[in-house]
């Protein structure tokens, strides 16, 4: 699949001995590479009170990836609406708009993005929890973040206008995010672009794709259904080197999966030396075989045929290279060698 574009996910990951201010400036310098390379977009995920993500605040960073960027279309992969007011949202992306005309993307998701906890934090701060409220503040966001705004009517018989921004010229474009049916058929009865997230397992891809292709309702500005997948790739020089850069979040998958203590992401050099038990390396052995790992050739092939499988042409990679020791600390050679090999010409948006 020659015409097949690629985009990037980026969690802002932290690694030992790293601080935040570095980690964000390493993905703002992945975000340089990325527009300069000729990838379509460049996302930020949203998770809470994890040792190695930093991606908190997904509109924070758009607005400083924007500002370093020129051509590339940033967004979020996803911010989690149940966190947050739908006019917040709306504001906050219509303000990304007015700084990047033509250039956002308005990913959404319903899942919490963190624990417990962090959910009732974030709800005493005034978000709301309300997760079967999910379609109506979906299209509230639309509607408030359009150059029209939404209207609101009162029982009484008034009306009341509200707008995301006084003068929009522009919309940031609207994705959903999932990895399940409910999110594909969401997506399909509203007309809405659909993103299934690959990356966090592979479960239901093919339902889910088949779903929301099936089931898809044209809308005005998307009358065909329209969609791509994210990958957890890592494309090195050599085979040897993209293993050993896997290495550190494979096994920060299985400390998820185990509930070990969560810590910042290690060394390569860090996860060599401390080998596992067979449970985990189990659960590392199963998260390997669905990443994209090797050299940019073979990564390349990989993608194409994952893509011409599913009918896509455009996956979001998430590029997972861990770092040595000695590396920079405000840049991700690996992460960027990874974005270097696999951005060849065909792949240009």
């Amino acid at each position: 699949m020659n015409d097949l574009a690629l985009s990037v996910l980026d969690l802002v990951p932290v690694r030992d001995g790293q601080t935040s201010a570095q980690a964000v400036a390493s993905s703002l310098d992945s975000a340089v590479h990325a527009d300069r390379l000729g990838y379509r977009r460049y996302w930020f995920a949203e998770h809470h009170n994890m040792p190695a993500v930093a991606s908190t605040t997904p509109p924070v960073l758009i607005a400083a990836a924007a500002s370093r960027t020129e051509r590339i279309r940033v967004g979020s992969g996803g911010v989690m609406l149940p966190n947050h007011s739908p006019l917040v949202v709306a504001e906050q992306f219509a303000a990304l708009e007015a700084i990047a005309p033509g250039r956002i993307d308005l990913g959404l998701g319903r899942a919490p993005g963190s624990d417990a906890v962090i959910t009732q934090l974030l709800h005493r701060s005034g978000a709301t929890s309300d997760v079967e409220r999910f379609p109506d503040h979906v299209t509230d966001i639309i509607a408030l973040s359009s150059p029209e705004g939404a209207t609101v009517r009162f029982a009484s018989g008034g009306e009341y206008t509200v707008h995301a921004t006084p003068a929009a010229t522009g919309s940031p474009e609207v994705w959903l995010l999932g990895s399940s049916d409910y999110s594909a058929q969401l997506a399909a009865r509203f007309g809405l672009p659909y993103v299934f997230a690959n990356h966090f397992s592979g479960e239901g891809l093919e339902r889910a794709l088949e779903l929301y292709r099936t089931q898809y309702q044209p809308s005005p500005q998307h009358p065909e259904p329209r969609t791509f997948l994210t990958v957890n790739v890592i494309a090195a020089p050599t085979a040897e080197e993209a293993e050993a850069r896997a290495l550190p979040q494979l096994r920060m998958m299985a400390r998820l999966r185990t509930n070990r203590p969560l810590v910042p992401l290690e060394t390569v050099e860090q996860a060599q030396a401390d080998p596992w038990d067979g449970l985990a390396q189990s659960l590392m052995d199963a998260a390997r075989s669905k990443w994209f790992v090797g050299t940019g050739d073979q990564v390349s092939a990989e993608l194409s045929a994952f893509a011409a499988r599913f009918g896509v042409d455009e996956v979001m990679i998430s590029p997972v290279a861990g770092s040595y020791d000695g590396e920079p600390r405000d840049t991700a050679p690996g992460r960027i060698r990874t974005l270097e090999l696999l951005a060849t010409p065909a792949r240009v948006a």
